[in-house]
């Protein structure tokens, strides 16, 4: 099979913010943006990486779950315990320092993890926690 990874979601609350952070923040394109039935998806990616894109949706999007799950959604949103992504970069340094002076909610600075790999972490408006690894 010759498969890449297309698209991972994300759960985001607040349109301008999910923006603000992927975009001026991280520095993705915005790929696309929909509005439906109050609700509002974004996609995003890196420029240099057009097949691969996050989708920022809201929670409530999702016609399979209940009034309970959502809320345990909501909630788990809310405490940073709900999405995440793994992002890379050669200059994680320089990753972290564009992170910090954005005001991003560091979660964890720099670091050399005992299972072999440098990487810090943040969460993105929404809570969802992000982690970059820096490629060796």
């Amino acid at each position: 099979m010759d498969l890449i990874i297309h698209q991972t979601y994300l759960p985001h609350d607040d349109p301008d913010a999910s923006l603000a952070f992927y975009r001026d923040t991280l520095g993705f394109e915005v790929r696309n943006e929909v509005e439906y039935g109050g609700m509002h998806w974004i996609t995003v990616g890196p420029a240099e990486q057009p097949l691969t894109s996050i989708v920022l949706h809201p929670p409530a999007a999702d016609p399979g779950i209940t009034d309970d799950e959502r809320r345990t959604i909501i909630e788990m949103m809310a405490k940073g315990t709900y999405g995440h992504v793994n992002l890379a970069t050669r200059d994680l340094d320089g990753a972290f320092e564009r992170l910090q002076a954005s005001d991003a909610d560091v979660v964890q600075e720099p670091i050399e993890q005992p299972y072999g790999v440098r990487d810090c972490a943040f969460r993105d408006p929404a809570g969802n926690m992000i982690r970059i690894i820096e490629l060796r």
